[in-house]
């Protein structure tokens, strides 16, 4: 804790002698400034996890082929990674949620290890949780809009523009969700680091 220390001159007692007069130190300081910004960047991320996941799981869109009785359909449930990704968007920002009061906890009691710590370790599973799920959503989405000639995989994204559109607004959202937690990391390992 450091000590701020205000030198005084007074000309009638001292006659030129100082007088040290030590000002209280504020209690947190920078440690309360991480916690405060924590809290926000995790409702930031809450909002784009359950953006990724809400996009996702509205992608739909259904083409007519001939008659109306005979349609080609595109929705995230036709695709394994989708689904991947949409459960484990929703699963990060339940997470997320649930981690508020821990972060309101290291806001009051800035000096506190314990819940930081705990958070640190949560926040770097569920960390690699968002990244293998937004990076396996990224690599469908990848062929959707370029196919892949040498396995006869066409490219959808000329047919089903809206339900590309849709996948990809999820991707980005879901790399926004992970960069944050990326931030929140490396903010709670420093407010760890220096006592």
């Amino acid at each position: 804790m450091s000590t701020k220390i205000d030198i005084q001159e007074s000309s009638k007692d001292t006659k030129g002698k100082a007088v040290l007069v030590a000002a209280p130190a504020r209690p947190g300081g920078w440690k309360k400034g991480i916690a405060i910004m924590d809290f926000i960047l995790r409702l930031g991320a809450i909002a784009a996890a359950l953006a990724a996941a809400a996009s996702m799981g509205t992608s739909d869109q259904s083409l007519p082929f001939f008659t109306q009785f005979f349609q080609f359909e595109a929705s995230y449930d036709s695709f394994p990674a989708f689904q991947f990704f949409l459960i484990a968007m929703a699963i990060v920002a339940g997470y997320l949620v649930l981690s508020l009061p821990f972060s309101i906890v290291a806001i009051i009691r800035p000096h506190a290890t314990g819940p930081r710590l705990f958070l640190i370790i949560l926040d770097t599973v569920f960390l690699t949780l968002a990244t293998a799920s937004a990076a396996s959503a990224a690599s469908i989405v990848y062929l959707a809009h370029n196919g892949n000639q040498d396995t006869n995989w066409l490219a959808i994204c000329n047919q089903f523009g809206d339900f590309c559109a849709q996948t990809s607004g999820a991707v980005v959202a879901s790399f926004i969700t992970v960069v944050v937690l990326i931030v929140l990391v490396v903010m709670s390992a420093l407010a760890l680091g220096k006592h």
